[in-house]
């Protein structure tokens, strides 16, 4: 574990947006750079303010004011905390796991934070698809990453066009669909497509599945049960 033990909060932010990525399982991925930050901003914004409660607990930060930012409030929470950097203070985004903005909330306010010209810290950090790219195997020399595919409206679209590219194609992908997504991309692009399933990044249970999507497959339904959130690597 990291050397927490560290003299936070003693020294204030400039007005500002500050980007911060945070464990996506790990603790111990925490920078030192974030924890001060979090130790020191005004605001802390956050998609769960529990989820983010707890892990300012663990890393003994205490006595932040907490607002709620997810995907439903994001409009008008966006205009609020723009309008709390514009009064001077300091907001520091997070989310509940990686880097705000990466399949998480995060545009808007980054939008509109720019749109005043708001400066923005934008900290390195945690994210799923670098770790689960560098340890697939695959070529890394260019790369695409498209997130979660639509649920419904234009996802054979959508995937047709991941799997039209030359370059390696990242997804995202919950555990519920995982076998309907391998089924998918098997229906347009063949068994013999070289894949990679990462789930559980830095993790206990953290795992990469590498071989054709037809192996990939079979190895998933040989598991008695599936969990986690995955990245799917073509």
């Amino acid at each position: 574990m990291v050397n927490r033990n560290l003299e936070l909060g003693d020294r204030v932010l400039e007005s500002g947006l500050y980007i911060v990525p945070t464990p996506i399982g790990n603790l111990d991925d925490i920078t030192f750079r974030a924890m001060k930050i979090l130790s020191s901003a005004d605001i802390i914004a956050c998609e769960d303010t529990r989820h983010t409660g707890i892990m300012l607990k663990a890393l003994n930060i205490t006595h932040k004011k907490l607002e709620s930012y997810h995907e439903h409030n994001e409009e008008s929470k966006s205009a609020l905390l723009v309008n709390e950097i514009l009064s001077g203070k300091s907001v520091a985004l997070v989310t509940d796991a990686g880097t705000p903005g990466i399949s998480d909330p995060g545009y808007r306010i980054i939008k509109k934070a720019i749109e005043q010209n708001i400066k923005i810290i934008s900290l390195p950090g945690p994210t799923a698809f670098i770790p689960a790219l560098v340890a697939s195997g695959l070529p890394v020399n260019e790369f695409h990453f498209y997130g979660f595919p639509p649920a419904k409206k234009g996802r054979k679209t959508f995937l047709q066009e991941v799997t039209s590219q030359k370059a390696t194609s990242i997804l995202y992908e919950s555990p519920y669909k995982i076998l309907k997504l391998i089924d998918e991309l098997i229906e347009l692009c063949g068994i013999d497509r070289q894949a990679c399933l990462a789930r559980e990044i830095s993790k206990v249970y953290e795992e990469y599945i590498r071989g054709t999507l037809e192996e990939c497959k079979q190895k998933l339904q040989n598991k008695t049960s599936i969990k986690g959130e995955f990245v799917v690597i073509l």
